[in-house]
C-alpha cells in the first residue's frame, strides 16, 4: 500500500474527483488539523449540495414505493442530461406517490373489512336502523368466548334498571351482542359493559361514526371487491417499476456520485484556490492513479511514498485470496478485519471451518441435502434474484448467494465424505438399508495401535461399503474420537502463539515476543503434562527423565518462566491465561460432543422408523418415514445453526485470540468509486 497526497485547483476539483471515482483506486483519508481554511459555509457549494441530496431523497422514497429491484446488470449510458434530473424525477414521483396513496388506503380497508365485516353485518341485522335514532343509543360489542349473558344482564340491571334491551347473536363472526337505551345513559351503559370486561365495538379509520348498516354494506363490498382492486393498483406498481425503475437506480447512483464530490471536499483541506486531499493506493493500482491523474497536467500534482505500517493505525486492508478462499472472506467480515500488515486467517478459517463442520455433521445424506440447498441457492444467484432468509429478515444478494453456494459446497462435500467414513445416511438409515456394515477385523487392524478392541455386537456385519469411523459405537470408539478432536487444539492453540512470536519479530515489537514464546513454551509444556502423566493419573511421570516427553515439557515451562519474567509489568495474569489457554485446548472437544449427540438423535429418529416398519409392515413403514421426516427436519432446525458456529468459534477464539487478531485492526479498503455508468451524460 502507498500513501499518496493529491494538491489541485479549486475550478478543476470537481473534474479531478470525478477523474478519481472512475479510476477507483484510492482510499481517502480525512485531513484533520490543517492550517488550510474551510469553506464549508460557501453558499453556491451548500446550495447545490441540498439540492443533489433532496432529488436523491426523492428518488430513494420513489424506488421504495415502486419496489423495484435493482438490475441484474445497469444500462450503460442511461442517465439523462443534468439539466433533466429534477423534472425527470418528478414526473416518476408525483404518480408514483398518488398511487402510493392510493394502495395504502386500499389496503387499510381490506384490512378492516376482513376482520370486521362479518361482526358489522352481524350487528346490522340486530339493531337495523335503530342506531339512526336521536333518542336512543345503541352500543355494539363482541363477547368473549367465557363472557356470561347472565352477569352481563346483571350489571346492566344494576346501573339502568329495566331502561335497556340487550340483544346477542352467534354466527361465523362468533357471538356479538348490542345494547340499546336511551342517548343520556349511554356512558352508564358503557360503564356496566365495562364491568364484566366488555368493551363497545367501535370501527377503525373512516368507518367510525357512521350506521351499522352503511358500515356493513361498505365493508362488504370492500371484502368482495377490495382485493381485486389492490390486486390491479399492485399491477400498476409493478408496471411502473418496470417502465422507470432502471433510469430510477441510474438516477440514484448518478446522484450518489455528486454527494460523493461533496463528501470527498468535506474531507479535504481547502483554500481560496487550491484543494488538497490525502489516501492510500494499492501498489499495483498506482499506474492506474497516474493515468487518471495525467490529463490535468500541471494543474493536478501529487505524491508517493511508502506506508508507515508500525505506526500508522488508518492503513487500509485489502485482503488478497484465492478465488477457493475469497467466499470465506464473508465469514471472517463477522468481525473486524486484521490490522495492515498482519497475519490473514481467512484462508484458515477456509480450510478448517468446513472440514470441521463435516466432521461434527458425518451424514451422507444430509450432507446431500446441503448440497441441494447450496444448488437452489446458485440458481438464484445464477438468475440475478436475491433471497430473504426466514426468520432473520435478512436480504442476500446474487453476489452474497453466489459465495453462500462456494461456502455451502464445500461444507457439503465434507460432511458427505466424512459420512462415507462414519457409516451414517440420515442416521442408521444406511444400515438398515444395507448400505454400510462393520468389519471387525478391518477396524481392528486400522486402529488396534490405539488400544481399542472392537467387538460390535448387534451391528450389521455384512454390506457394500465397510464403516472406517464408527463413531456411533461408543462402547470403544468414544475416546479414539476425543482424542481426535483435542488433536486440533493441540496444535492450532500453540500455532496461534507461533504467530504472535512471528508478528513480534516482525514489527519489532519485543513484548509481543515474550509474551508468544512465553505462552506457547507454557501451553506445550501442558499439553506434554497431560501425556506424560496419562491425564493426571499419575504426576510422578513428570520427574521420570528416561522420557524424551518429559524434558521437552520442563523446557516449555522454563520458557513459559523467562518470558513472563520479561513482560510481568506488561501482562501480570500471565499464568492464569496460560491456564485458560489449557481450557481452549480441551475447549475442542466439543467437536466431539456436538457431533456425537448429533448422531445419536439421527440415530434415534433412524431407529425408531424401521422399527414401526417391523413391526407394523407397511403401513408401519409409511408412518415410520412420515416421523422420521418430521423429526430429521425439526433436528436439523434445532441444530444446525449450532454446528455451523461451533467451528467458526474455534477458530475465532480458541484460534485467534492468541495471534492478536482480535486486538489490532485496520479499517477495510473501500476506495472513491463511481456508481454510474463513466459513459452517461451527468452534464447539459
Amino acid at each position: 500500500m502507498q500513501q499518496v497526497v493529491i494538491a489541485m485547483r479549486r475550478r478543476e476539483s470537481e473534474a479531478v474527483i470525478t477523474a478519481l471515482q472512475n479510476a477507483g483506486v484510492i482510499h481517502l483519508k480525512p485531513i484533520e488539523g490543517s492550517p488550510l481554511k474551510s469553506d464549508a459555509a460557501n453558499e453556491q457549494t451548500s446550495e447545490e449540495l441540498r439540492e443533489t441530496e433532496r432529488l436523491l431523497a426523492r428518488v430513494e422514497s420513489t424506488i421504495a414505493e415502486l419496489g423495484a429491484q435493482r438490475p441484474a446488470e445497469m444500462v450503460h449510458g442511461s442517465v439523462p442530461p443534468r439539466g433533466d434530473w429534477s423534472a425527470r424525477i418528478e414526473n416518476v414521483a408525483t404518480p408514483v406517490a398518488e398511487l402510493a396513496r392510493e394502495r395504502t388506503e386500499v389496503q387499510g380497508d381490506v384490512d378492516v373489512a376482513a376482520a370486521y365485516a362479518e361482526p358489522a353485518a352481524a350487528l346490522a341485522r340486530l339493531v337495523g336502523p335503530l342506531d339512526r335514532s336521536r333518542r336512543v343509543a345503541v352500543i355494539p360489542f363482541l363477547l368473549h368466548g367465557e363472557t356470561d349473558l347472565n352477569e352481563v344482564k346483571a350489571s346492566l340491571s344494576e346501573a339502568l334498571g329495566d331502561r335497556y334491551e340487550l340483544a346477542v347473536e352467534s354466527g361465523a363472526a362468533g357471538r356479538v351482542g348490542a345494547v340499546a337505551t336511551l342517548a343520556g345513559e349511554r356512558d352508564l351503559a358503557r360503564t356496566a359493559l365495562g364491568r364484566v370486561r366488555l368493551a363497545e365495538m367501535r370501527l377503525p379509520g373512516r368507518f367510525e361514526g357512521i350506521p351499522l348498516e352503511q358500515a356493513a354494506s361498505e365493508l362488504g363490498q370492500i371484502r368482495t371487491a377490495g382485493r381485486d382492486r389492490l390486486q390491479a393498483l399492485n399491477a400498476r406498481r409493478d408496471a411502473l417499476a418496470a417502465q422507470h425503475g432502471p433510469e430510477l437506480f441510474a438516477l440514484r447512483d448518478a446522484l450518489k456520485d455528486q454527494v460523493a464530490v461533496h463528501d470527498v471536499r468535506s474531507v479535504s483541506a481547502r483554500g481560496r484556490y487550491s484543494l488538497v486531499m490525502q489516501g492510500y493506493v494499492p501498489v499495483d493500482r498506482v499506474a492506474t492513479l497516474e493515468a487518471a491523474l495525467k490529463p490535468f497536467g500541471e494543474g493536478t500534482v501529487y505524491e508517493l511514498h511508502p506506508v508507515n505500517e508500525h505506526h500508522d493505525d488508518a492503513i487500509p486492508v485489502e485482503l488478497k485470496n484465492s478465488s477457493y478462499v475469497r467466499p470465506f472472506q464473508m465469514v471472517m467480515g463477522l468481525m473486524s478485519p486484521p490490522k495492515y500488515g498482519t497475519f490473514d486467517p481467512t484462508w484458515v478459517m477456509a480450510y478448517l471451518m468446513p472440514f470441521l463442520f463435516g466432521l461434527i455433521i458425518g451424514d451422507v445424506g444430509y450432507g446431500l441435502l446441503f448440497l441441494l440447498t447450496g444448488l437452489w441457492l446458485k440458481g438464484k444467484a445464477d438468475r440475478g434474484e436475491s433471497w430473504t432468509v426466514p426468520l432473520l429478515g435478512t436480504k442476500l444478494l446474487p453476489e452474497t448467494l453466489r459465495d453462500v453456494w462456494s461456502i455451502t459446497s464445500v461444507m457439503a462435500f465434507w460432511t458427505i465424505l466424512w459420512g462415507f467414513l462414519t457409516g451414517e445416511f440420515f442416521g442408521t438409515w444406511g444400515e438398515h438399508l444395507g448400505l454400510f456394515y462393520l468389519d471387525e477385523q478391518r477396524l481392528n487392524n486400522l486402529w488396534g495401535w490405539t488400544g481399542a478392541t472392537f467387538h460390535a455386537e448387534g451391528a450389521p456385519h455384512h454390506g457394500l461399503i465397510p464403516t472406517l469411523f464408527p463413531r456411533l459405537e461408543t462402547g470403544y470408539f468414544s475416546n479414539i474420537m476425543l482424542m481426535i478432536a483435542l488433536l486440533f487444539g493441540i496444535v492450532q492453540v500453540p500455532w496461534g502463539w507461533a504467530v504472535r512470536v512471528r508478528e513480534g519479530l516482525k514489527h519489532g515489537e519485543s513484548s509481543h515476543i515474550w509474551e508468544g514464546l512465553a505462552m506457547f513454551g507454557g501451553v506445550v509444556g501442558l499439553i506434554l503434562m497431560a501425556f506424560v502423566t496419562k491425564a493426571a493419573s499419575d504426576f510422578g511421570l513428570m520427574f521420570n527423565f528416561a522420557n524424551p516427553l518429559v524434558w521437552l515439557m520442563w523446557l516449555g515451562f522454563a520458557t513459559f518462566v523467562v518470558g513472563y519474567l520479561r513482560v510481568i509489568r506488561e501482562f501480570p495474569m500471565l499464568p492464569v491465561e496460560l491456564i485458560s489457554q489449557g481450557g481452549s485446548v480441551l475447549s475442542y472437544a466439543r467437536i466431539f460432543a456436538v457431533g456425537l449427540v448429533s448422531a445419536i438423535m439421527a440415530k434415534l429418529v433412524a431407529d425408531l422408523g424401521w422399527n414401526m416398519y417391523e413391526n407394523m409392515g407397511v403401513f408401519g413403514a409409511i408412518l415410520g418415514l412420515v416421523l422420521a421426516v418430521i423429526l430429521t427436519v425439526l433436528i436439523l432446525a434445532l441444530t444446525l445453526i449450532g454446528h455451523i458456529l461451533q467451528p467458526i468459534r474455534l477458530q475465532m477464539v480458541e484460534f485467534l485470540n492468541p495471534t492478536g487478531f482480535n486486538t489490532e485492526t485496520s479499517p477495510v479498503y473501500t476506495p472513491l468509486r463511481r456508481l454510474s455508468s463513466a459513459n452517461s451524460e451527468l452534464v447539459k
